[in-house]
């Protein structure tokens, strides 16, 4: 009874769930102190079949008070990224310093505008996102000081009792560092999908398998999903 009673206060706090190991770890993190409302996009990527069924297995292992998928098709008419764009093919890796070609062109931006509207709805007074800015792709929406801006602007556009507060738990936190909070935390790692293509086993290939892989190997720990 008193179990029960103690979720019942938890507050509520939207998590942007993509299906992938760091927004999986990130739900785990949330889910320590709030009740949950996942919010996930299908917004033209090429993995986005794959992502969708990963997130509903989600949804049934963490079991979110509510969940909302929202679809947003004008990514895919804007272009300018190989992760949406079928002219641009999606890189074997991103060695490079310039911004990859998987960028999607402020689409952290976007995602962030669309949870504080869901938020300011249903109540939720924190929002959680997986953003990391040391083992990632260079992406400029990533970075600490964009979610500071962007937490700022939004409190300055709802209403004045609106408070809601932006939550980047994994920012500072390496990819081998995120494995391990995840195991610590009983991720369910096998639910989730990084891949940026959409086959039937992990490409192994691209950016975000490469960067899993080695997040995976750095921690010892076997990768629970299959590669091709």
């Amino acid at each position: 009874m008193s179990l029960e009673i103690t979720e019942q206060k938890k507050k509520l706090a939207v998590i942007l769930l993509s299906a992938g190991m760091d927004s999986a770890v990130c739900a785990s993190v949330a889910a320590q102190e709030h009740a949950l409302a996942f919010l996930h996009f299908q917004y033209g990527q090429k993995a986005a079949k794959k992502e969708l069924a990963c997130f509903y297995r989600l949804v049934d292992h963490f079991k979110p008070q509510k969940y909302l998928v929202v679809e947003l098709p004008f990514f895919k008419i804007i272009g300018g990224s190989s992760l949406t764009s079928e002219e641009i093919e999606i890189p074997e890796s991103s060695n490079t310093q310039e911004i990859p070609s998987t960028y999607v062109p402020f689409r952290n931006g976007v995602f962030l505008s669309l949870a504080v509207a869901w938020a300011e709805v249903i109540g939720a007074e924190k929002i959680f996102i997986g953003v990391n800015e040391i083992d990632f792709s260079g992406y400029p929406d990533c970075r600490n000081e964009f979610i500071k801006a962007f937490n700022q602007a939004a409190n300055l556009g709802t209403k004045p009792e609106t408070k809601i507060m932006i939550e980047t738990p994994l920012i500072h936190l390496s990819k081998k560092e995120i494995v391990e909070l995840g195991i610590k935390l009983n991720t369910p790692f096998h639910l989730t999908w990084s891949c940026y293509r959409e086959t039937e086993k992990a490409c192994g290939r691209c950016d975000s398998c490469q960067i899993r892989l080695k997040a995976f190997k750095e921690a010892g720990i076997e990768d629970p999903i299959e590669y091709a």
